[in-house]
């Protein structure tokens, strides 16, 4: 899949200002876009991108969603001049409502039904690892470069979710050493640690990136979407509540055409052709 025939996203009248989006058949692909920084985010970023998957959730022709970055880089993170200098000046009521406004865009990504897979190369750092963290999955190349730095300015490593997700992803142990050191993962121990799902050249990542997402677009998207809100709802399950949650969940994706759909393809020996409903 290219961009090169990719259109604006017609994605409930959503208009982008602060990055670029793009479709091509049922994929979306967030491109962050200011690539003389590194593409760092700014407050009118972080906003716009939580609407973006807000919106996202509403939205029925996209059943993937691809975010990268522009310029070899993924993202730096906050960016310090927009950002950090005046969250210094800041009393702590605003501050509170700045740190719960990030928390959103993570919420908003975790909480939309299509599968985000980020496509990360070189700098991963700070808010941006942060949004790789809160994809699905995360394609990467070996000069990827994957750092939780919010220690190095001074703050804890539990922003944004991290220190409940990033333990889930990597192993408490390996989580713990990211967050107290600030220390970058490259792209091939950030792949054995479990941080990337593979490697793929700097060439290929956005198209093979856009082809995984297309694969998993023509998959059985409601289906999909339940695996993807029972991971989320199963963290803070017991296995036996568990167990119960997904006996109804796939009850309900029995109910499915898809589910039949499966089932005449593979007694006539063909590739099912799912439709998401």
């Amino acid at each position: 899949m290219s961009l090169a025939n990719a259109t604006t996203l017609p994605l409930v009248g959503f208009t982008p200002v602060h990055f670029e989006l793009n479709v091509a058949g049922k994929v979306a692909t967030v491109t962050l876009n200011r690539p003389e920084k590194k593409n760092p985010l700014t407050f009118a970023s972080y906003r716009e991108l939580t609407d973006f998957f807000l919106a996202a959730q509403k939205e029925e022709d996209v059943k993937a969603i691809v975010v990268t970055g522009a310029g070899g880089n993924f993202s730096s993170g906050g960016d310090v001049f927009e950002i950090i200098g005046p969250l210094v000046a800041m009393e702590t009521k605003e501050l509170l409502k700045f740190t719960r406004m990030t928390g959103e865009l993570v919420k908003a990504m975790r909480a939309c039904p299509q599968p985000v897979i980020a496509a990360i190369d070189g700098i991963c750092a700070g808010a941006g690892a942060i949004m790789a963290m809160a994809s699905d999955l995360r394609l990467g190349t070996a000069e990827s470069k994957i750092a939780f730095l919010f220690n190095r300015v001074g703050l804890a490593g539990c922003d944004m979710g991290a220190c409940a997700m990033l333990p889930r992803i990597v192993g408490q142990g390996r989580a713990a050493e990211m967050l107290y050191t600030g220390r970058a993962l490259k792209g091939e121990e950030a792949e054995r640690w479990g941080f990337l799902n593979r490697l793929v050249t700097k060439e290929g990542l956005l198209g093979e990136a856009q082809a995984l997402a297309a694969e998993l677009a023509d998959g059985p998207t409601f289906a999909n979407a339940m695996t993807k809100r029972m991971l989320e709802m199963e963290w803070a399950m017991s296995v036996e509540s568990a167990i119960e949650a997904e006996a109804v969940a796939q009850a309900l994706c029995m109910q499915t055409e898809d589910f039949a759909r499966a089932y005449r393809a593979f007694a006539n020996k063909q590739k099912p052709v799912f439709e998401g409903n």
